[in-house]
């Protein structure tokens, strides 16, 4: 098992450009920075004007955006893209997204980031009267909504279906010569906009806007809809206006660190949370590690306030691709240290504060404990850059149930007991919004969603499987490709 393993999984990440004669190259760039935000498959969709050209697969993105070939094919000056993680529906090629469909008024192609929490309720509905699905995924609601929609133009249909689901979603759609963007009006997932010469874009992240020599203009806001057409873009907000409560936890993990935002910095915010950390639960020690690489401005910030050195004591290989099937237990044992291991120097004789952004199972924390007391570490103090999980996201994260999540089940004394430490100490909830907007949790506004350390969802729940099962995953059934 690798660290990452016992996080909390991405979303997904999606990427719009309109207006550039290397719209597919340009699309395949901005997965690549979006990489982070799912790894299990990639996919474009590009329109020359006439016609729409699809490349869906398994995989990263490197791994099959990587020839001349595929992006050749690829024509056009728009064209839309998706990393996937899945929260519904299995890692299926018939779930890679974007997904397109062919309407009375042409070809459309959608890429989603979030979860519907209505989708079971939708889906059954839509089935009744006659619909035929060809994916599990959620977002399939959408196009079918699309689809009956009495609304004459494209962006009236997409509002039309928008205004019957419930979720967090940012979407990137593409018509004929037409770009849209939306935001849910809780404004849970992120979504930027950026311009490159004449050409704007979509994504998920500023990083995506980087590595394509993009500018950064603005969030796309909670419940906004920016239509881009070859006469330029405009906006509208055609939903009821709702209070903002934008996912906190991109700022502890999801967002890659040299992103920007809602107009904040992730390093520099995950930075304040590791000193915030240390002003609530400082202990004496001789070093401060992170767990890398998500650990990393945690531990900076922690060691800063705290007057501690900051050291490397656990060192990752970037080199190791998919571990691969151990023969035994004594080889799967030693497979943990694939791509992590104890740096013994730094490690060995020392009072050792460990540094990580959460915990979910703890079965991850506790092997990486075991690495480092038996690199030599005398103590071993575990703290951690958020609050205490203690119930699944719905909202387009894939999290555990509430029976695995290790904090619903136990309190902090026996948590630590079972992860093996001296000494664990979480940053509280209050602690964490003081270090990401300087408010207080109590009186915020906005407030931001954090649902998995309070159970404070913002957004109905309707989907009863949805709460009894725990996990997005279950929400329909699956046939399986073969």
């Amino acid at each position: 098992m690798s660290f990452d393993a016992d996080h909390l999984h991405e979303e997904c990440g999606v990427f719009g450009i309109f207006g550039s004669s290397e719209a597919s190259a340009h699309t395949a760039l901005g997965l690549h920075a979006l990489q982070h935000r799912g790894q299990e498959a990639a996919g474009i969709v590009s329109f020359d004007g006439e016609h729409f050209y699809t490349h869906r697969a398994l995989g990263l993105v490197g791994d099959n955006f990587n020839s001349a070939a595929v992006i050749g094919k690829l024509k056009g000056h728009i064209a839309i893209g998706h990393n996937r993680y899945s929260t519904t529906g299995d890692t299926l090629l018939r779930n890679v997204q974007p997904l397109y469909g062919d309407f009375s008024f042409g070809g459309l192609a959608m890429a989603h980031n979030g979860n519907l929490t209505n989708a079971m309720t939708l889906r059954k509905q839509l089935i009744d009267i006659g619909c035929l699905f060809q994916s599990t995924s959620d977002t399939e609601v959408i196009i079918h909504l699309i689809a009956l929609s009495k609304q004459s133009s494209v962006e009236d249909r997409l509002c039309d279906a928008l205004s019957r689901v419930e979720g967090a979603y940012s979407l990137v759609v593409m018509s004929n010569n037409t770009m849209i963007g939306v935001r849910d009006p809780n404004g849970v997932r992120p979504l930027v906009l950026g311009k490159v010469g004449e050409a704007l874009i979509l994504a998920s992240e500023t990083c995506a806007l980087d590595i394509v020599g993009a500018q950064y203009v603005r969030d796309i806001e909670p419940g906004e809809v920016v239509i881009i057409t070859p006469s330029g873009m405009r906006s509208i907000k055609p939903f009821a206006k709702t209070e903002k409560r934008f996912c906190i936890f991109e700022y502890v993990y999801f967002s890659r660190p040299d992103s920007i935002s809602e107009g904040r910095n992730v390093y520099e915010t995950r930075s304040r949370i590791g000193a915030q950390l240390a002003r609530e639960a400082h202990v004496a020690a001789d070093v401060v590690v992170p767990v890398p690489d998500s650990g990393i401005p945690g531990a900076i910030g922690y060691a800063k306030q705290s007057r501690i050195p900051f050291e490397l004591g656990i060192i990752r290989n970037h080199y190791v691709g998919r571990t691969f099937i151990e023969p035994s237990d004594r080889v799967r044992h030693l497979g943990v240290k694939l791509k992590h291991n104890g740096n013994r120097a730094i490690l060995e004789g020392k009072r050792v504060i460990l540094v990580d952004d959460s915990i979910v199972r703890g079965t991850t924390s506790k092997k990486i404990v075991n690495m480092v007391r038996e690199a030599g570490a005398k103590e071993v103090h575990m703290r951690i850059a958020s609050p205490p999980t203690t119930h699944s996201c719905f909202y387009g994260v894939d999290t555990p149930t509430r029976d695995q999540l290790l904090a619903a089940n136990h309190d902090v004394a026996s948590m630590a007991k079972l992860i093996g430490v001296d000494s664990l100490a979480f940053i509280s909830i209050n602690g964490m919004y003081q270090a990401v907007a300087n408010i207080n949790r109590n009186n915020a506004n906005p407030q931001y969603c954090d649902a998995c350390f309070s159970g404070d969802y913002p957004i109905p729940l309707t989907d009863a499987g949805m709460i009894a099962t725990g996990s997005q995953k279950d929400l329909f059934s699956e046939v399986k490709d073969v």
